[in-house]
C-alpha cells in the first residue's frame, strides 16, 4: 500500500485534534473529489513498519483524540490489508483514541454485503473502527454546513453499536465520542 500523506494536526475529519493519514488508491473517481491525485495506487509513498510508528509515536499527546483513515479509499482491497496493522497496534496502543474511517463504499451494501464475506481481514478491521462516514462524494449534494462529512448523502455510523445490533446506527455527536 501507498499513501499519501500524514498530517498530524486534523480537525476536519473526525471529533477533536487527530492525526490523518491519506491513503493512494481509490476505484471510485468521485466528480470533483478534493484529492484526486490519490486516486492513482502508485502515488507517494510506501507504507512501511517505520509509518506505523511515526503515527504511533505522534499520538501519544492528550490531545490528540484519534486517528482518520482517508483517502484515496482506505477500503480498497489493498489498503484494507495496508491499514490493518496499524489500527491493531493503535487500538491497543491508545484504546480510548477513536478511529475514523472514510469510505465511498456502502455500508450495508458493499462491506457487510460483499466485502466481510470476501476477505477474511475486513470483519477484523472494522472491529477496530468507532466510525465510518460511508458512500460516495456527489457534487450535487456537496454542502460546506456538513459537520464531518463532505455531500448530504453520506452518513457517520457508529461501528461498534451497529455490529453489536446488526443493523446501521447512526453517530450520535453527543454520545461518547465528545
Amino acid at each position: 500500500m501507498n499513501y499519501a500523506d500524514i498530517k498530524l494536526c486534523d480537525v476536519a475529519n473526525g471529533v477533536g485534534i487527530r492525526i490523518s493519514l491519506f491513503v493512494s488508491g481509490c476505484t471510485h473517481h468521485c466528480k470533483n473529489c478534493f484529492n484526486q491525485e490519490t486516486w492513482d495506487f502508485n502515488y507517494g509513498k510506501p507504507f512501511t513498519d517505520n509509518e506505523i510508528d511515526y503515527i504511533i509515536k505522534n499520538s501519544a499527546a492528550d490531545y490528540i483524540t484519534g486517528l482518520s483513515l482517508l483517502g484515496g479509499e482506505p477500503l480498497e482491497f489493498i489498503n484494507q490489508q495496508g491499514i490493518l496493522p496499524l489500527v491493531k497496534k493503535y487500538k491497543e496502543t491508545y484504546p480510548d483514541k477513536t478511529i475514523w474511517c472514510y469510505t465511498g463504499y456502502d455500508f450495508e451494501k458493499d462491506i457487510l454485503g460483499k466485502m466481510v464475506h470476501q476477505w477474511d481481514f475486513t470483519d477484523t478491521l472494522l472491529n477496530y473502527l468507532d466510525v465510518i462516514v460511508d458512500g460516495e462524494f456527489i457534487e450535487e449534494e456537496k454542502s460546506l454546513n456538513l459537520k464531518f462529512k463532505g455531500s448530504a448523502n453520506q452518513r457517520i455510523i457508529d461501528v461498534p453499536k451497529s455490529l453489536a445490533e446488526g443493523k446501521t446506527i447512526l453517530w450520535d455527536e453527543k454520545g461518547k465520542f465528545f
